[in-house]
């Protein structure tokens, strides 16, 4: 799996901008919305921390930070993993439910430069309107049911099975992939699951799988994927800021300045995909990947619901 382009030319894509080319546009429009929002709607330093209902420490931030960062990294290579991998770290920090809500901000902004940098757009919408009408489907009950009960440990546990179960059917078949298959109904399923899930507990493993087992075209796969989870995001983003008092003024604002942060995460991560990338290492990375969370996931959960 690779990409044609490893370089980066500052003076074309400044040029392409300035025409207002689509591609530029898209990747300059996340950056500056995640910039701007994260200034405009700044508390005040004595309130920096009012809203999180947590003692956080310089160092743990400092933690915090780097695993946003890192995560970034991780998003900008594969084209999914952001969510998987902040939501169970900073949920065991802060409240849970206030962060499924603050961590709804960094992948819109993941996901709209992704949509520009990998050229995704009507195309796209054209072939997978269906799946994109399911995944807002799921989001719209979800966000409705963490609006009324709050996120608990079983949905993160039972995702963390998914991904297990995942692992281990991809390495006893040996990567196993279907070229450019297309089951309307197990697509449908995983875009609806995946929007439910996103929107309840942050965490969506089912269409990133589904994807890379079954299409293998890295700007497709990130691309489409990044649409995919683009649309979701504004539904709940919209959704719980106009029809719930979930995503308080405060909250938006940290969500921004965590994607500021991992802007910087976000263009390693891409550069690095840019870069040639062996197939089957590419595959040993993702499982490898979803195995870490996985095990992260049941670290967190796993003695709440059992001990």
């Amino acid at each position: 799996m690779s990409t044609p382009k490893s370089t980066l030319d500052v003076e074309q894509f400044l040029t392409n901008f300035f025409a207002f080319r689509y591609r530029e546009v898209m990747m300059v429009f996340a950056t500056f919305a995640a910039v701007v929002t994260s200034i405009v709607l700044f508390p005040g330093l004595e309130n920096v921390g009012q809203g999180i209902q947590s003692d956080l420490s310089v160092g743990l931030l400092a933690v915090l930070v780097l695993v946003a960062v890192v995560a970034g990294i991780v998003k900008g290579m594969i084209g999914f993993g952001y969510s998987l991998i902040v939501t169970p770290i900073f949920a065991s920090v802060i409240d849970p439910t206030i962060a499924v809500v603050v961590l709804a901000i960094p992948p819109w902004m993941l996901n709209t430069f992704q949509i520009g940098e990998t050229d995704t757009g009507r195309s796209f919408v054209r072939e997978e309107w269906p799946l994109l009408v399911l995944a807002i489907v799921g989001t719209v009950i979800g966000v409705a049911v963490l609006a009324r009960y709050s996120a608990g440990p079983l949905v993160p546990f039972v995702i963390g099975l998914v991904l297990l179960g995942y692992v281990i059917f991809q390495v006893g078949q040996n990567f196993v992939t279907v070229d450019e298959a297309h089951h309307p109904i197990a697509l449908g399923t995983a875009g609806f699951s995946q929007g439910f899930l996103l929107a309840i507990a942050n965490l969506g493993p089912l269409l990133p799988a589904y994807f890379h087992t079954f299409e293998r075209d890295a700007d497709r796969y990130i691309g489409g994927l990044s649409m995919v989870l683009w649309a979701i995001f504004t539904v709940r983003i919209v959704q719980m800021g106009l029809f719930t008092d979930l995503l308080t003024t405060y909250r938006f604002w940290l969500g921004s300045v965590i994607a500021v942060v991992t802007i910087v995460g976000l263009l390693l991560g891409t550069y690095l995909r840019r870069l040639e990338i062996d197939e089957r290492k590419f595959n040993w990375f993702v499982v490898g990947l979803l195995f870490v969370i996985s095990l992260n996931i049941f670290r967190n959960t796993v003695p709440v619901l059992f001990f």
